[in-house]
C-alpha cells in the first residue's frame, strides 16, 4: 500500500490542506479564540490564500444550536443579508441563531407545531407518536428547521447547495445539525427510495416545474408511502398572476402524480403521497409522468440520472398499505421489511446490532480518558453496513452520518428504515462537506477497500484530515498493515496516537482486525508562528 511517493504526497497534501483551511491554525487548547483577523500564507497561480491566525474550539452542543464563533465561518455576509428574516444575527465575536427563517419569523418551533396541527397530529407533535421520524429539508438555509425537529425525536437530512447563499451548510454543521452539501439537479440524490416520511421546502428557491416536473418526481421517489411534502412559498398563497399560474401548474402536476392536499393554511400547503398503487393504475393511458419501467432500480443512486417517472410500490408495500415500519424508537432495533432484500434474517440483524453495541462500548472505554459527555457531536461512520454502529450511539448526544459504499449492497435503505440517516459515497473521491465538520470518523476496513480499488490511501488520509475538526478523533478498525501504514504519516498530518487495542481485547474480534484510535492536534503552521511573534 505504501509507495516511495507516499511521504511526498502527504507533505504536499498537508500544504494543500492549509490552503483549503482544513486546520485550526493558531491558538492553544485554552485560547479564548476571539481573534478573527487573517494571515496571508502564500500565493499560487496568482491567487492569495488566507488562513485565520486563531480559531476557537467550536461551541459544544446543545449551546451550539443557538450560537457559533464567527471566526469559524469564513463567509459571514449571509448573516447580514438574512438578519431581517430572523435567520441569524452577528453579535460581537459570535453568530446567534434566533430560530427563525424566511417563512417562520416567529420561530422554527412554532412553525413545526403549526405543521403538526395542520395534519391533526396528537399534541401538535410532528413525530406523530413515533411514526414520522426521517425528514428531507430541501434548500434548508442554516437548518433551523432541522435543529428544532431534534427535540421531537425527528432527524432531518438538511440539504442545500453552495449557491448565492454560499456556505449555509457550513453554518448548519458548525451548529451540530445533520446536513449535507447537495443540490436537486440532473442526478438522483444519494438516498434510496422510500427514505423519508416528510419532505420540506420553505422558500427553497427551486423551480419545481422545470423539465416536466422531474424534481417533484424525485421527491416522490424519496417519500415513503403516505409521506408528506410541506411547501411554504408564495405560490401557495399569493394572488398575483405569476404565482397563480405556478400554483395551477403545480397542482395539476401533483394531481397526475396522485398526490392529494392533506392540509392548506396561510402560507403552507401539505401534499400527501398515496399509500398504494390504486390511483396509479386508474390513470388514463399516456398520463405524464408515467410509471417507471419494471427494470428501473429506484435505489440505484450513485451517478444515476433522474428519471421523470413514478416508482410504483412493491407487492409488500401494496399489501400492508405503507412501509410496515415500527414507530420510533422501536424502529431502531426492529428488523425492517427491506432487510430481506439482502438475504439477512431477523436473527442476523439482531446479532449485528449486538455485535456493534459491544464494539461501541469498547470504543468509548478507549476514548474515555480523552472525552467528556459533550466532546463529540458530529460523527461519521465511513462504512456503515446496516447502521448498527450508529444504533449503538442512540443514547449519546451525537448524530451519525452513515456512509455506504457505492459499489456494494445499498444497505442505506435499511439504515433509513431504522430511523437513521446517511448517504452513498465512493471514498476514492472527496466527500461533499466543508472542512472541519466532524468530531469523530469511524473507518471500518475502509483502507482495505481503497487498496482493492487501486485508489490512493494517502489521498484518503488527507480527505479525512480535511473533514475532521482539530482535537477530533479517528477510529480505524482494520488490518495491522493498515495501522502500520497510517502510523508513518501521523507526524506529517499532525495526528497523534491515543491507543491501539490488542486484538484479543474483544471476544468478537474480526480475524486480524486492530482498533487504532487517533486524535488530530490543534496546531500552528510555521507561517502563523512567524506572523504572531
Amino acid at each position: 500500500m505504501v509507495d516511495r511517493r507516499g511521504a511526498a504526497a502527504i507533505e504536499y497534501g498537508s500544504k494543500s490542506l492549509r490552503k483549503l483551511g482544513s486546520s485550526y491554525l493558531g491558538g492553544d487548547d485554552d485560547s479564548d479564540g476571539k481573534q478573527d483577523d487573517f494571515t496571508k500564507f502564500g500565493q499560487e497561480d496568482g491567487e492569495e490564500y488566507t488562513v485565520p491566525k486563531s480559531f476557537p474550539i467550536p461551541i459544544k452542543w446543545p449551546k451550539s444550536r443557538d450560537e457559533v464563533w464567527k471566526a469559524n465561518i469564513p463567509h459571514t455576509h449571509l448573516a447580514h443579508e438574512k438578519s431581517d428574516q430572523n435567520w441569524m444575527v452577528v453579535k460581537g465575536e459570535k453568530i446567534v441563531f434566533p430560530g427563525g427563517g424566511t417563512h417562520f419569523h416567529y420561530g422554527a418551533d412554532k412553525y413545526i407545531a403549526s405543521i403538526a396541527n395542520m395534519l391533526n397530529f396528537s399534541k401538535n407533535n410532528l413525530n406523530n407518536e413515533g411514526r414520522l421520524r426521517t425528514v428531507l429539508d430541501v434548500g434548508c438555509g442554516v437548518a433551523s428547521f432541522g435543529a428544532y425537529l431534534l427535540s421531537s425525536n425527528i432527524i432531518a437530512m438538511s440539504l442545500a447547495p453552495n449557491d448565492v447563499h454560499q456556505n449555509q451548510i457550513q453554518f448548519a454543521l458548525e451548529r451540530g445539525i445533520p446536513a449535507y452539501l447537495g443540490v436537486l439537479g440532473t442526478k438522483r440524490l444519494p438516498y434510496p427510495s422510500r427514505s423519508f416520511e416528510l419532505a420540506h421546502c420553505s422558500r427553497c428557491r427551486i423551480d419545481w416545474l422545470q423539465r416536466d416536473g422531474i424534481l417533484l418526481v424525485e421527491l416522490d421517489r424519496l417519500l415513503r408511502p403516505g409521506g408528506y411534502f410541506a411547501y411554504s412559498s408564495p405560490e401557495a398563497y399569493a394572488q398575483d398572476e405569476e404565482d397563480l399560474r405556478i400554483w395551477r401548474e403545480m397542482s395539476a402536476l401533483v394531481g397526475r402524480m396522485c398526490w392529494k392536499i392533506a392540509a392548506k393554511r396561510n402560507q403552507t400547503v401539505i401534499w400527501q403521497k398515496p399509500l398504494t398503487n390504486d390511483c396509479y393504475l386508474e390513470r388514463e393511458p399516456g398520463t405524464q409522468p408515467p410509471l417507471c419501467r419494471s427494470d428501473d432500480d429506484p435505489d440505484a443512486v450513485w451517478g444515476v440520472q433522474m428519471e421523470a417517472c413514478i416508482t410504483p410500490y412493491s407487492d409488500h408495500d401494496q399489501r400492508v398499505k405503507g412501509s410496515g415500519l415500527a414507530p420510533w424508537p422501536a424502529r431502531l432495533t426492529t428488523p425492517p421489511p427491506r432487510l430481506a432484500d439482502f438475504g439477512y434474517s431477523s436473527e442476523m440483524f439482531g446479532k449485528d446490532t449486538e455485535l456493534w453495541r459491544h464494539r461501541v462500548e469498547n470504543y468509548w472505554n478507549l476514548l474515555s480518558p480523552k472525552i467528556q459527555s459533550d466532546t463529540l457531536r458530529n460523527v461519521m461512520d465511513m462504512k456503515a453496513s446496516l447502521g448498527s454502529f450508529a444504533a449503538a450511539l442512540k443514547d449519546k448526544d451525537v448524530w451519525v452520518m452513515n456512509v455506504v459504499p457505492e459499489d456494494g449492497p445499498n444497505t442505506l435503505k435499511v439504515i433509513y428504515d431504522r430511523g437513521l440517516i446517511g448517504t452513498v459515497h465512493n471514498w476514492c473521491e472527496a466527500f461533499s462537506t466543508y472542512p472541519r465538520t466532524y468530531d469523530l470518523l469511524h473507518a471500518w476496513t475502509v483502507f482495505s477497500d481503497i487498496e482493492k480499488k487501486g485508489c490512493s490511501a494517502e489521498d484518503l488520509l488527507i480527505e479525512m484530515d480535511r473533514m475532521l475538526r482539530p482535537t477530533g478523533f479517528i477510529i480505524i478498525r482494520d488490518k495491522q498493515s493498515v495501522v502500520d501504514f497510517v502510523k508513518k504519516y501521523l507526524v506529517a498530518l499532525h495526528w497523534e496516537t491515543v491507543t491501539t487495542a490488542d486484538p484479543s481485547s474483544e471476544s468478537d474480534q474480526d480475524g486480524d482486525d486492530v482498533v487504532f484510535v487517533i486524535q488530530k492536534k490543534l496546531w500552528l503552521t510555521s507561517e502563523s508562528l512567524r506572523d504572531t511573534e
